[in-house]
């Protein structure tokens, strides 16, 4: 089993439900590769000495790691937080998670500047290119388990929208023209 997308009505009903349209519109693995999204399936109960993610950190230069644990009790200003998750941003550098248990959803845009919806939960390994729009947000299960990867030394900069003064912002929009 891969990992659901849809496409996000526009509702601003509590973000943490699934926000699909009526009739659902799915989104391909295909459609999501084409935005530069990565994904990978793996065994999250085996990460601690899993091959197949040490070889994707190896492949990939994931060289950073840590986890964090999003859930009221465990977050310090968890709702903070999660407001900022939420704020619609982008990196310098590709963002890298996977969900060790729990679930979650990213929000990334398309082509059109559309809100597409990507269900995580355990085992779901993600990478979101450097300069896509995107957000973060639980589900109503309010709970997750992610580690956090990142080439080299972490940075945390979220460049909330509008952001497209940045070269790698430019550089990524670039690269959908091909695609």
């Amino acid at each position: 089993m891969g990992i659901e997308a849809w496409y996000m009505d526009s509702s601003d009903e509590d973000q943490r439900k699934p926000h699909r349209l009526q009739p659902n519109q799915a989104v391909s693995l295909e459609e999501l590769k084409q935005l530069g999204v990565c994904y990978w399936k793996l065994n999250a109960d085996i990460y601690e000495n899993d091959p197949a993610l040490k070889q994707i950190r190896e492949d990939q230069g994931y060289s950073y790691m840590d986890i964090i644990t999003i859930k009221k009790d465990t977050l310090p200003n968890y709702e903070e937080k999660l407001k900022m998750f939420f704020e619609e941003h982008l990196h310098l550098d590709d963002e890298i998670r996977y969900i060790l248990d729990g679930q979650a959803y990213f929000d990334v845009r398309d082509k059109k500047d559309q809100w597409i919806r990507i269900a995580m939960s355990k085992g779901d390994l993600i990478t979101l290119p450097a300069g896509i729009y995107h957000r973060f947000t639980l589900d109503e299960t309010n709970y997750t388990k992610a580690m956090r990867l990142f080439v080299g030394e972490p940075v945390w900069k979220a460049y909330n929208r509008p952001a497209d003064e940045y070269e790698i912002r430019q550089k990524y929009v670039a690269s959908l023209q091909g695609s």
